[in-house]
């Protein structure tokens, strides 16, 4: 199996509960590379951008306002099968049917406020690397 990097923000609900170092440690407890890591906040546009693959549902106003609504830590994870095993201890979207022990399972508050994102493809993971890191900002 070759190395594979997904892509991972932790939300501004996780971040305002100071929870990006359990979230973090967790990461690397899961055998997770950081290849590269940036807190910062996303502008509305950036938001946009980012969830227009859902801009035609109905919660992707809602969720562009949330996700511009204060910091996130955003990273690119690295090791064999990454996009599936953080996916796994993701846990399920709403925390409610999340698997005990799953990153959701433990700090989500609701299905809006689940705490993390990841990639659900190396497709996507490589779009959303790009408009969060420049090239240089990920280790090689």
């Amino acid at each position: 199996m070759t190395i594979q990097r997904t892509f991972s923000i932790i939300k501004p609900d996780a971040v305002k509960r100071n929870l990006e170092g359990k979230i973090l440690s967790f990461l690397q407890e899961a055998k997770f590379n950081i290849v590269a890591l940036k807190k910062m906040q996303f502008s509305k546009e950036l938001a946009e951008k980012f969830y227009e693959v859902h801009k035609e549902r109905p919660f992707y106003n809602d969720l562009c306002a949330f996700m511009s609504s204060g910091p996130v830590v955003s990273s690119v994870l690295e090791k064999e099968n990454a996009i599936l095993d953080y996916r796994t201890i993701m846990g399920a979207t709403n925390p409610k049917d999340a698997n005990c022990g799953t990153i959701r399972n433990l700090y989500a508050i609701s299905i809006d406020e689940n705490s993390v994102h990841g990639s659900d493809s190396e497709e996507n993971a490589r779009i959303e690397m790009n408009l969060i890191f420049a090239q240089s900002e990920i280790l090689p």
